[in-house]
């Protein structure tokens, strides 16, 4: 089985990239690979933009690494309450060639942030439209302050609470097929 995970961030030090990274490395029955959304850069979306260049090769490269998958990760980082600008264009790119853009693949949903709220505002987003663009999502974790419970040498969960909620919602994308 093939996973594609990746941080909603472009930040080149990203906490939900650390994050998003450690939850691969628990996916032990399957082939991940990390995507980086900063290989994904567009312009931003407009209808006046799409008229002049059309769609994208990035915006189609980005939607056949999901095509090519059997599910899909996603850490994301909560600007202002909602999702990045990275991500969201890169999303309103590829859903205009593809309006179901997660192609009916199983997903594992994950957010954190600094805060004692984890980015929750985001992820609760993420978990309500998903299903509208055929995202089917099987877990979800809101992992609160990054620092106090994320060990940035080791690279991993230190609070075992969390680590083994962090286990048991990849597991869902482990049990595939």
């Amino acid at each position: 089985m093939k996973i594609i995970a990746f941080a909603a961030s472009n930040h080149k030090k990203s906490i939900n990239k650390q994050l998003v990274a450690y939850a691969a490395q628990l996916l032990t029955k399957s082939e991940v690979e990390l995507l980086d959304l900063n290989d994904y850069e567009l312009p931003l979306y407009s209808q006046d933009k799409e008229e002049e260049l059309g769609h994208p090769q990035l915006a189609k490269a980005f939607l056949a690494k999901i095509t090519e998958s059997d599910g899909i990760l996603i850490s994301f980082a909560e600007h202002n309450g909602s999702y990045t600008v990275a991500y969201k264009n890169l999303f309103d790119w590829c859903s205009r060639i593809e309006p179901k853009v997660f192609q009916n693949k199983p997903m594992v949903l994950l957010s954190t942030s600094p805060g004692s709220m984890g980015a929750s505002s985001v992820l609760a987003t993420a978990i309500q439209s998903a299903p509208y663009f055929n995202g089917i999502v099987k877990a979800s974790l809101s992992i609160p302050s990054f620092f106090d419970n994320f060990d940035s040498e080791k690279q991993q969960l230190k609070h075992q609470e969390l680590d083994e909620q962090l286990k048991d919602a990849v597991s869902h994308l482990n049990h595939l097929k």
